[in-house]
């Protein structure tokens, strides 16, 4: 369309007044001309017209042309709605609000959005209305910043909008997003009215939290008042996945199958989900088979598949699809894809096929690498005792290592037995480091102690159990769960809270007596902290292990053939590994445990890892 070829009726002269009927035609045609534009030249050129044609003394027309002219260029150009707005004589709340959400919305402009609302209150003339305050708290939960978002809050049940329904869901992100998760579920308690928008916002708050449990409570009772939609049940596919509730995860996914009426495969961002909860679920043949239908795959299908391959143990497969990726589809990959490609070498112990891929991250793709990159590579270099080379990686890094690398260093020095000294000197590094809590740091005393163990110094032992004890360092308590026909169960190192203890503990006996049979001796280095330094309990303490008790429940419960799937919030110890092998052949099961770097695949007396791990 070429705006110079259109006739426009002659402006009327300033000092008369135009008949209504005429003022309207100049503005719908007008109208009709921004609603036919399709570019800026395009626009400017409406502008112009506008100034021409439209008398100054018919505001509510103007203020109706340049609330549609901002429209169009708050998501173009707004530099430009600016100079717009600076024009306009007693803008409206309809024109302050789209420019204040043009700036909400933007990448670069989210701090204007906020300055535009104070300049609004400045005034004095208008007055925010409900329609206001969601655009202000959208920028203000960009920029984390909870000051201003307060200020907005106070001032919306100042103005008598405490209770609105579109306010309370933009204070619900705003807070989950500024880290008050309890302020968030506060605002949503107190509704009085709540929208399937309100049930979505703070059940995705939870799930970005990790309150997957919580979540799925608040999701059951959502279904009480509403249908899910399709942002509910992405958010409850990532609980699903954080907590390895396949059932319903499953359910969700026949779910969307119904209701989409078989458009999932056009559906990029919800087969994303799937992928993802299948491989964190431990079922990669379904994430398989929801990835090989997508009709079309963007990054992230690939990075869900590579990190969930790798997760696997199946990192010749993760490099297969990162191929794939790159020269089959012509994606670009980004620092997250290459997390995954790293972390596939790690786990796979491909030393020089990681060292290729990092380079090639740096040289072909521009990529910096990030503290997780680094961490991949030292990992995987530690893990093949090239010690040495890895704390070189470290020293050399152009950013401060953090207690994560410190104690991949400090893990390999256990397993490779490298000397104390060295453990030493990494121990002291590790409590340097920031981001160290009494939680995180009790891991990191837990594996100095087992070198100790290892080395048969009892009294250092005890010496690091003391030091825990005087620099408040609390270990993490093992934690299994497991999921059997849809129920969740937990279980803690020593449980004996579960309605099915008794039996559990006579499964556990029969396991420890066929464990002997067959020659199982434990290694009582991987139970250092235990108070009691006689071998005795230290046996009995690993035989108590959360994973262990999981597994009797599973023998007991679990249908024949269903293989056994446990999640741990730990790393899985030495001991259980090679017990957890010899329980998939003395009884014939399939056991599968993701722990807090991976998944083990036990069968027939062996592990997917290969034992290195």
């Amino acid at each position: 369309m070429l705006i110079a070829s259109t006739t426009i009726p002659p402006p009327y002269p300033l000092s008369s007044s135009a008949p209504p009927t005429t003022t309207n035609h100049h503005a719908h045609h007008l109208l009709s001309l921004l609603n036919q534009c399709s570019s800026m030249t395009e626009l400017k050129q409406i502008h112009a017209q506008t100034l021409r044609t439209t008398p100054t003394h018919h505001p509510k027309h103007l203020h109706f042309l340049y609330s549609r002219i901002l429209h169009f260029t708050s998501s173009t150009n707004i530099h430009y709605s600016l100079k717009i707005f600076s024009q306009i004589q007693d803008p409206n709340s309809f024109i302050w609000n789209t420019l204040i959400r043009a700036c909400a919305s933007s990448n670069s402009h989210k701090k204007l959005a906020f300055q535009l609302y104070h300049d609004m209150l400045n005034e004095g003339f208008v007055i925010p209305d409900k329609h206001t305050f969601p655009f202000v708290l959208k920028a203000c939960a960009y920029l984390f910043d909870e000051f201003a978002g307060k200020q907005a809050h106070a001032h919306a049940v100042k103005l008598g909008f405490g209770s609105d329904v579109y306010v309370n869901n933009s204070l619900i992100h705003f807070y989950a997003s500024c880290g008050y998760l309890d302020c968030a579920q506060k605002v949503f308690d107190e509704m009085p009215e709540r929208s399937v928008v309100s049930w979505n916002a703070i059940i995705d708050a939870l799930v970005r939290s990790r309150e997957f449990d919580t979540a799925l409570r608040l999701f059951r009772e959502m279904q009480g008042w509403f249908e899910p939609d399709g942002y509910t049940l992405q958010s409850i596919i990532s609980a699903c996945a954080g907590l390895g509730a396949l059932s319903l995860g499953v359910w969700a996914h026949a779910y969307v199958l119904r209701v989409r009426d078989g458009k999932l495969g056009t559906d990029v961002l919800m087969n994303n989900s799937l992928v993802e909860m299948y491989c964190k679920c431990g079922m990669l043949d379904l994430a398989k088979q929801v990835f090989n239908r997508m009709v079309k795959h963007d990054v992230n299908s690939y990075n869900n598949m590579i990190l969930g391959l790798a997760m696997h143990g199946k990192s010749e497969l993760a490099l297969k699809h990162f191929e794939d990726m790159t020269n089959g589809e012509g994606l670009k990959p980004n620092a997250i894809t290459f997390v995954g490609v790293l972390s596939a070498c790690n786990h796979g112990g491909m030393v020089e096929i990681g060292r290729k891929y990092f380079d090639k991250m740096v040289r072909d793709y521009s990529i910096e690498p990030r503290v997780e990159h680094y961490g991949c590579l030292v990992d995987l270099l530690a893990r093949a005792g090239l010690i040495e080379e890895a704390l070189d990686i470290v020293s050399n890094m152009h950013m401060k290592p953090d207690v994560v690398i410190w104690r991949s260093i400090l893990d390999a020095c256990c397993k490779k037995n490298v000397g104390i000294q060295l453990s030493e000197q990494v121990f002291e590094k590790i409590l340097e480091s920031e981001g160290v809590t009494s939680t995180t740091s009790s891991g990191v005393y837990v594996l100095l102690s087992r070198i100790y163990a290892s080395a048969s110094k009892w009294n250092e032992v005890g010496l690091i159990r003391k030091l825990m004890s005087d620099k408040g360092a609390r270990k993490e308590p093992g934690c299994s769960s497991m999921e059997i026909d849809g129920v969740h169960h937990e279980f803690f190192a020593g449980d004996t809270s579960h309605s099915q203890t008794k039996d559990i503990y006579r499964v556990l006996d029969v396991i420890n007596e066929r464990l002997h049979s067959v020659g199982y001796k434990p290694d009582i280095s991987q139970a250092p902290l235990v108070d009691d330094e006689d071998e005795d309990q230290k046996q009995h303490a690993l035989k108590l292990h959360s994973e262990r008790l999981a597994i009797a429940f599973g023998l007991l419960n679990q249908k024949p053939g269903v293989p056994i799937r446990i999640f741990k919030n730990l790393r899985v110890c030495n001991d259980c590994h090679e017990v957890t092998k010899l329980i998939s052949d003395i009884f014939d099961v399939e056991i599968v445990v993701r722990d807090r770097a991976r998944f083990h695949h036990f069968k027939d007396g062996s592990c997917s890892c290969a034992d290195y791990w």
